[in-house]
Formats: C-alpha cells, structure tokens, sequence
C-alpha cells in the first residue's frame, strides 16, 4: 500500500513506509518484521482515543454506560467491518497457507491489521495526530452513538427487570452438549419461577447460549 492510498482511506500520510508495511506483515508473512507488536501498541491508543472522545462528547454518562460503549465500538465486529469498508484485506502481506485458506477475509485478521495501523500511525507521528485518523475512520460511528440501555447483554437486563418486580433472579441449566470437544455446541434453559417462563437457547459456548435464552425469557415478559 502507498502512503497516499492510506491517506485516502484515514486522512493521514505515512512518513515511514516501512512502518506501513510492517502494520500491514502478518506473523504467516514475516516472523520478525511483522505486526504485532504494533497491534499491541494500537489497541492502547484506540482506546484511549475512544474513550476520550465519548467522554466529552457525554458528560452525563456514568462509568459503566461509557465502558459499555467504548465496548461496543472497539470490538473485532467494527474494527473488521471497518477494515472491510475500506478495502484493507486487499493489501494485508500473508503467508501461503493464510492467503489460500482466505485470511485477508477473516475478521480476526482484518481487526488486528487496524489496530496495528493504528499503533503504527502514533509512533510515526504523536497521540494526537493517530487519534484523529481514529475518530475520522470511526466517524460513522461515532454520529449515531448506541443507546447505552441497547448495550446491556440479555442475561443483565433480564435480571434487572427481575429486580425491578421484586422477583427471584432466573436459573439456568445446560441441558444438552452436542458436537467435538472443539466446536461443541451448548443448549441451556432458562427458567423464570415466577412468571412461569422457561426457555431455551443455544450456542457455541454456555455463556453464549445462556444469553440467547435470557434474551428470549426478556421479550416474553417484556411484549
């Protein structure tokens, strides 16, 4: 990638390429001059420069209401479809099993090669000067700001509405395990005793799966 393609996408111009390049190395393409440590470096300054903007930007939002939408922006879902937007898989160096196996698809690798992108920017310039590139790359974002109720996970808002009513805190069972050990999937049932509500869920994880039943026991009471 050229400095002034990576300006067209984030506003800002490499002065060292071979910082660029080095954002842009996956370990399957070079195993002492590739991105990680630089991941490590922008995961730091994307969040500080995250934080700092939703900040100021509500000054009446409480702790956790700021950490839950800090939260829902930095996550490897919009750090990739970030990377996706702006066509950034195109220009990620892979090894040959990573390149054949579609690993400039992956999200896992689309959000880390931002984050590297972003650490490389601070030490190529300063903070200030990467935290714009942030904000104008998040920018679509961070216009429309989530609705910090929106945020709370099925399993937390269902328990306080629980506590809203003065009722028991629901329970919750793993009532089957199917598939490999490596890709197993999780089924849970979550019962409500007092509004004799029982649902069930399933995922990947039993945490997952408890969320998704929570999340159906909390539209039953709630329509």
């Amino acid at each position: 990638m050229k400095p002034e393609t990576f300006q067209a996408i984030s506003g800002y111009r490499f002065k060292q390429t071979g910082l660029l390049d080095q954002a842009l190395s996956h370990r399957s393409f070079s195993r002492g001059n590739n991105n990680e440590r630089l991941e490590f470096l922008g995961d730091s300054v994307l969040s500080l420069a995250i934080t700092q903007y939703i900040y100021q930007q509500l000054p009446d939002a409480d702790e956790g209401e700021l950490s839950r939408i800090r939260a829902s922006l930095v996550k490897e879902e919009t750090l990739a479809e970030i990377s996706r937007k702006n066509n950034l898989g195109e220009y990620i160096h892979l090894g040959g099993g990573e390149l054949k196996s579609g690993g400039f698809r992956r999200a896992s690798i689309l959000s880390d090669v931002l984050e590297a992108l972003i650490g490389a920017m601070c030490l190529d310039s300063s903070f200030e000067q990467a935290r714009d590139a942030v904000l104008f790359l998040f920018r679509d974002y961070l216009d429309t700001l989530p609705d910090t109720q929106s945020l709370k996970d099925p399993k937390t808002r269902l328990q306080e509405f629980l506590q809203g009513k003065q009722s028991d805190l629901p329970n919750y069972e793993v009532i089957q395990t199917t598939g490999k050990a490596h890709d197993q999937v999780f089924t849970v049932k979550c019962r409500v005793p007092a509004f004799s509500v029982e649902t069930s869920g399933k995922g990947g994880s039993r945490k997952k799966a408890e969320q998704v039943a929570a999340g159906i026991a909390f539209e039953q009471l709630t329509s």
